[in-house]
């Protein structure tokens, strides 16, 4: 279980999140929605400790931030990759597995029969020796998710993972995830397109500055709780899936 008791975050002394509480249970796909500045990515990175809580604690399984690390594989926005780091997808891959290893151990045949299996899941086991500055967004985005799938984890966290991607590539991270979910694995996305949310989701995190609404999708995926999050801001869009 992830447990987030009490969160608050916020940048320059403007409050970002505000007294976030929540228990996410095993074994389920959550979808992380709300409007542009929300605070879902905050939410995403204050739960993995890779940003600055003002208060708040989170427990993974029961453990703290120095414990639960091992268990919890990340794959951040495209926009926050270094393009420019000389580096081939096979070396991405392989980096996976070093949370499993000792301190100064070198990846071994282990570790290198790992990441090539994780590479195949994603279909680019030819792409091992290209740069990753040489690959589409869709690939580049399906090479983040074989490393973290090297990393053998219980939980994920993806941050925007279908944002400017091909529909191939897109089908095959789904996939992956459904997969991931059927092992008892928890998966937590922030996502944006609202049309995908009862296809991909088992649970819903509606954020704006806050929890506006948590719960099983077809109980959370309402126009009411809709309009609490994004306020004016959808006109009159019809949604796929919502429920009225």
């Amino acid at each position: 279980m992830i447990k987030i008791e009490d969160l608050n975050v916020s940048y320059n002394n403007i409050p970002v999140l505000t007294n976030v509480n929540l228990e996410i249970p095993d074994g389920v796909s959550v979808g992380i929605i709300g409007p542009n500045g929300a605070g879902k990515s905050t939410l995403l990175k204050a739960i993995l400790g890779l940003i600055k809580k003002d208060t708040g604690e989170i427990s993974i399984d029961g453990m703290g931030e120095k414990y639960f690390r091992k268990k919890v594989a990340y794959v951040p926005q495209r926009s926050e990759i270094d393009l420019s780091f000389p580096i081939t997808v096979g070396q991405v891959v392989l980096t996976g597995t070093y949370p499993n290893m000792n301190v100064f151990q070198r990846p071994g045949k282990k570790e290198k029969l790992i990441a090539q299996k994780a590479l195949e899941k994603v279909g680019l086991t030819e792409y091992s020796e290209r740069a990753i500055s040489d690959l589409s967004g869709g690939q580049l985005q399906r090479v983040y998710i074989a490393r973290a799938l090297a990393q053998e984890a219980d939980y994920y966290f993806l941050d925007e993972p279908f944002v400017g991607i091909d529909m191939v590539s897109e089908k095959i991270i789904i996939d992956i995830i459904r997969e991931l979910r059927n092992q008892g694995k928890t998966i937590v996305i922030v996502h944006h397109d609202l049309h995908k949310v009862t296809e991909y989701f088992d649970q819903l995190i509606l954020v704006n500055r806050g929890v506006e609404a948590y719960g099983d999708v077809e109980d959370t995926f309402t126009t009411d709780n809709i309009k609490k999050a994004y306020g004016n801001t959808m006109g009159d869009i019809t949604i796929k899936g919502v429920e009225k």
